[in-house]
């Protein structure tokens, strides 16, 4: 499935900011592999000593906001198995601002970070390897609002992309 494959009902008109700047011919599992080539080598590029920088009060760390992406990416991992399995129960939405003070981010480094960031999209590669694309079209709720399994897929891509921009634009 490719991104101009979408439909303009397949997730919450808020997750759309995310998806911009995904290249749309790109395959979602083909995006997702080169997610796992490239990101690496960006967070490798980041100094140890900026791990811990936040850019105003308030603000979450560098450290912090890669955690958070992380998160992410489980949280909409475990929406799609479930989506996958044809599983219609409501799924609740989460509270990143309480999560992230919970995430023992500060104590973390560079190379702890990117194992794990390995780790969690070596997992979201083999459980999307696994859905055709008749799969991807299957329609869950999350959050109170209805979202394609597809969708959920480029969302946790377009959210990595749209915090590495962040992470450039305001912390390095």
């Amino acid at each position: 499935m490719t991104l101009k494959q979408l439909g303009e009902n397949d997730c919450p008109s808020y997750y759309k900011n995310y998806l911009k700047g995904l290249d749309p011919d790109l395959d979602l599992k083909a995006l997702l592999g080169n997610q796992l080539q490239n990101f690496p080598k960006f967070l490798s590029s980041i100094p140890e000593s900026k791990l811990n920088f936040s850019y105003g009060p308030g603000k979450w760390t560098l450290v912090e906001s890669l955690v958070h992406v992380f998160d992410t990416e489980r949280v909409f991992q475990y929406r799609a198995l479930r989506f996958g399995r044809k599983d219609m129960t409501p799924l609740p939405g989460f509270d990143q601002d309480l999560w992230v003070p919970q995430s023992k981010a500060l104590n973390r480094t560079i190379e702890d970070i990117i194992e794990e960031y390995r780790a969690i999209r070596l997992s979201t590669i083999s459980l999307f390897k696994q859905f055709t694309d008749q799969d991807f079209e299957f329609r869950g709720i999350s959050s109170g609002q209805e979202i394609t399994l597809g969708a959920s897929g480029f969302i946790i891509c377009g959210h990595q992309r749209h915090h590495r921009e962040v992470i450039k634009s305001n912390y390095l």
